[in-house]
């Protein structure tokens, strides 16, 4: 038993010897229905870490938040280390219940499924159907920053249905990579910041304004338990489930923010948990100091006209001009069904078809400042000017007809 405050919690461990999920226990959450997942493998060196950052929680006017608002659920999976033993011996002194699950997944042993499952199990101690119930998850190996379980709160009061926060690197790790390591990241965070100014403006949603980033990380993830049952939880991917399941909400119609003020900071270590992942991506980049960029960075001219497009064409969908839209984008006789698609689905066709849109070579670092000093160039005209996006339907045909199939 754990107390505290004269509020009692059963504590209890459990292993799951397959990959079918049994009837769990229930987490007492005596105030808010609030569960944050965490899937942890091998992570004896820095769950500690992970755990206490969430231990000293605090609101925005700096009081620490009232023990019971939210619990913690650590999914041990597949791990040969003492992570479990080090949570463990850690429970007596958090000001939150923490419930630790060992788990030997057969099927999905991956990072992916194994946050898959964390945020199941949590999902099913808040109850299905759970009013006001909200998951939250984050790394293992990152750092919540103190006030970002109340941010997230804040976010989702005003209305949206997922919280996507900002991920920052640990200082003193990517320092350590070298000064070229950290001169790279430097370019492509201040080209990334451009490119996200760049969609807002041409492309705004106001649940989503302006500042906001264009990242969805597991590392730090808000939803309501209304949108993650809506949509069936989180996919069953190996890696970039995080991303797939932020994709999978807007495509459904639900509301993502992307806010800077809700952060945690995250390993950069080279030896990471998952084949194929994050580590392995910066241990390449650090060997290969001019190795391209991630494939969603794209020139700042062919940025400009994706996010324009997609900001006209989604305006045009709003206001029942969309057909006319795209018999002129994609030529006459081409409109099969994707006037009839939900929006996000629609404009995958698009992109799919226009071949002013499709993906070139990947921009590498060396690239990058002549991109940011024509982003640069892009935003001092934009700026100005960026609420005339918001232009009668009749006018989207001018809009759009220099980037038409035939110009």
């Amino acid at each position: 038993m754990h107390s505290f405050k004269g509020e009692t919690f059963n504590m209890h461990r459990r292993t799951i010897e397959t990959s079918e999920i049994v009837q769990p226990e229930r987490l007492s959450l005596p105030r808010r229905s609030a569960i944050v997942a965490i899937p942890a493998r091998n992570e004896a060196e820095r769950i500690a870490r992970c755990l206490s950052a969430l231990a000293v929680q605090r609101d925005r006017l700096g009081a620490p938040i009232t023990p019971g608002h939210f619990g913690v659920l650590l999914l041990v999976n597949n791990s040969t280390d003492g992570t479990a033993d080090v949570a463990r011996k850690l429970v007596p002194n958090l000001p939150y219940p923490l419930e630790i699950l060992e788990a030997s997944l057969l099927r999905n042993a991956t990072a992916g499924g194994a946050r898959r499952r964390a945020m199941q199990e949590a999902a099913e101690r808040l109850g299905k159907g759970s009013a006001n119930g909200v998951l939250l998850t984050t790394d293992a190996d990152s750092l919540v920053t103190p006030t970002w379980f109340i941010d997230n709160l804040h976010h989702l009061d005003s209305g949206v249905d997922c919280v996507a926060g900002y991920i920052d690197a640990e200082p003193a790790e990517i320092v350590s990579l070298g000064a070229s390591f950290l001169a790279r990241g430097r370019l492509e965070d201040t080209y990334l910041r451009l490119v996200a100014e760049i969609y807002a403006l041409c492309d705004p949603r106001a649940y989503d304004p302006w500042p906001n980033h264009r990242v969805s990380s597991g590392a730090s993830l808000a939803v309501t338990l209304a949108a993650y049952e809506a949509v069936g939880g989180m996919p069953d991917k190996a890696l970039g489930e995080d991303a797939a399941f932020t994709t999978l909400l807007d495509q459904r119609g639900f509301k993502v923010c992307h806010p800077l003020d809700v952060s945690v900071v995250t390993s950069c270590r080279l030896n990471g948990r998952a084949t194929g992942g994050a580590a392995d991506t910066m241990r390449y980049r650090r060997e290969t100091p001019d190795a391209p960029c991630d494939d969603d960075l794209e020139p700042a001219v062919k940025t400009l006209l994706r996010a324009s497009l997609r900001g006209f064409l989604r305006k045009a969908y709003q206001q029942d001009g969309i057909e006319q839209a795209l018999s002129r984008l994609l030529g006459r006789g081409r409109l099969d069904r994707a006037a009839s698609l939900p929006f996000l689905e629609m404009w995958r066709e698009i992109e799919a078809r226009h071949p002013k849109l499709q993906k070139r070579t990947p921009l590498r670092p060396s690239d990058l400042p002549r991109q940011i000093a024509a982003a640069n160039f892009i935003l001092r005209h934009v700026r100005p000017n960026w609420r005339r996006i918001d232009v009668p339907k009749d006018k989207y045909l001018h809009a759009i007809s220099y980037a038409s199939v035939d110009a």
